[in-house]
């Protein structure tokens, strides 16, 4: 009788479990690169050893470097993080199966591939094979130094979570078939920081050919980048002795995060630790690229939740109308009238929900958007969509994130890893994006016989598909606050 729990990838085989409940078969914990540790630390990934015998794949691999998350399944959080997990179908299927590949979120500082709102058993008992991965993140990920880039043959330094990345889709296109997966049907998927990532890589000409499809749940998208240069200045401030820094202990690197993370993000000036324009990997800035149609086209969604900045602004210090002109100040110096217009505040409590809106707008919004427009002048086949479902006896909301476990069928758990409520109409809401998403990752297409008519985007057309309470079409509710960015951005 056949073993297919047993798989063989190109390193070496694995053995992983049955899933009895969703019919789904799971590897965890595979390695697509060595651990980055001692020299490897700050350097691109290499392909991991090959190993003999047969590797149990049935425990997540360690979490990148973070403070803990409690919605993890993994043990624990580790340099020693560069592994991957596959669910696959146990039907004894001929033709091999479409493929989707999650980046996680986590604001490049955090995050992890096994992240239980994230786990794929649900998504792949609807035909498909799922794939979630770890990438560097914080100082290991995106650290960029002189010494490191005097030590690179390309003088570079930084992005290493990106090219993680690059090499997980890697394994996947070398390895996948054996899990009954279709390398030339790849369809990457990511919320926030994964598909800021995905954004970012449709503009490499490192990524050619890496995937075929993407999904984009609030990407970060066309925020200006920081340079080498001066991501390399603010490296410094680690230190200059390179060896010293590389003998320093994981969480001895992770407690200098501070040292590159402010309390309080500028949100219309680039930042140091996350991707950089690096002139190799990234060589510009992607509304540059976007504007000018330098993009990989493929079949793409793209959207956004209807309260992305709230919770991602809670703790910031806007107790007053004095610092919410400021916040304003400091973010729009050559257009405060205009922005102050668009964003008024006539009190306190006034001031805090429109910088949350600023927030979400610069930080999401206005990305989304502008790479909808992009995507569909070069090719038809871009969808937009709004996630507007509050879950029963919420407030607020649908926070930044929210939609993520309505898309992989899994509703048990909030943020937090706390039980959450839900009830039929978040199931309905559930069970129409799940499909969609699956079309699309079948066809290149999310409509499906039955369900609300979701039209492809055209040109600066602004309407979007609402998952909320009912689901249909609507205009843009931001589209003055971003044609609004558009022309602060375009003067800037």
């Amino acid at each position: 009788m056949k073993d297919e729990l047993t798989v063989a990838t190109r390193s070496g085989q694995v053995r992983g479990c049955l899933l009895d409940e969703a019919r789904v078969r799971v590897w965890r914990g595979i390695p697509f690169a060595a651990p980055p540790t001692g020299p490897l630390r700050w350097r691109p990934p290499v392909q991991p050893e090959p190993w003999q015998g047969v590797r149990d794949a049935t425990r997540f691999a360690a979490d990148p470097v973070q403070a803990p998350m409690p919605v993890s399944q993994a043990a624990g959080s580790g340099e020693d993080c560069l592994a991957l997990n596959v669910w696959a179908p146990c039907d004894d299927a001929e033709a091999l199966r479409p493929v989707m590949v999650w980046v996680h979120g986590g604001g490049f500082v955090g995050g992890t591939g096994a992240d239980a709102r994230c786990d794929g058993a649900r998504l792949a008992s609807r035909g498909v094979v799922a794939v979630s991965f770890n990438y560097r993140t914080g100082l290991f990920g995106f650290l960029a130094h002189p010494a490191l880039s005097a030590e690179s043959p390309r003088s570079v330094s930084g992005n290493y979570g990106l090219l993680d990345q690059l090499q997980a889709l890697g394994w996947v296109r070398d390895n996948i078939a054996a899990f009954g997966g279709d390398p030339s049907r790849v369809t990457v998927f990511g919320v926030s920081a994964g598909s800021a990532s995905i954004s970012l890589l449709l503009t490499s000409p490192l990524a050619a050919g890496a995937f075929s499809q993407a999904v984009l749940h609030s990407p970060g998208a066309a925020r200006p980048l920081a340079s080498l240069a001066d991501a390399e200045t603010a490296g410094l401030r680690l230190g200059s002795d390179l060896q010293a820094l590389r003998a320093m202990s994981a969480p001895e690197v992770f407690a200098l995060t501070p040292l590159l993370a402010p309390k309080v993000r500028g949100l219309t000036t680039p930042r140091v630790l996350r991707p950089i324009r690096d002139g190799w990997l990234l060589p510009e800035d992607e509304r540059d690229a976007f504007l000018a149609g330098r993009i990989h086209p493929m079949p793409m969604i793209v959207g956004t939740n209807a309260d992305e900045g709230s919770m991602l602004t809670a703790a910031w210090p806007v107790d007053t109308l004095e610092g919410y002109r400021r916040i304003v100040e400091s973010n729009f110096a050559s257009a405060v009238p205009s922005a102050l217009s668009q964003y008024p505040a006539g009190s306190p409590s006034e001031a805090r929900a429109r910088v949350a809106e600023m927030f979400a707008d610069t930080q999401f919004n206005y990305g989304a958007r502008l790479l909808a427009q992009a995507s569909s002048r070069q090719r038809r086949g871009t969808w937009r969509y709004l996630f507007d479902r509050r879950r029963p006896g919420q407030s607020d909301g649908p926070h930044h994130g929210d939609e993520v476990g309505y898309v992989f069928g899994n509703l048990e758990r909030d943020r937090t890893g706390r039980v959450a409520r839900h009830d039929a109409v978040d199931a309905r809401v559930s069970a129409a994006m799940s499909e969609a998403w699956v079309a699309f990752a079948r066809g290149g297409d999310p409509n499906m016989p039955g369900r609300t008519a979701w039209p492809a985007h055209t040109g600066d057309a602004d309407e979007v598909l609402r998952f909320g309470e009912t689901i249909g079409m609507e205009p843009d509710r931001r589209r003055a606050q971003l044609d609004f960015l558009e022309a602060f951005y375009s003067r800037s």
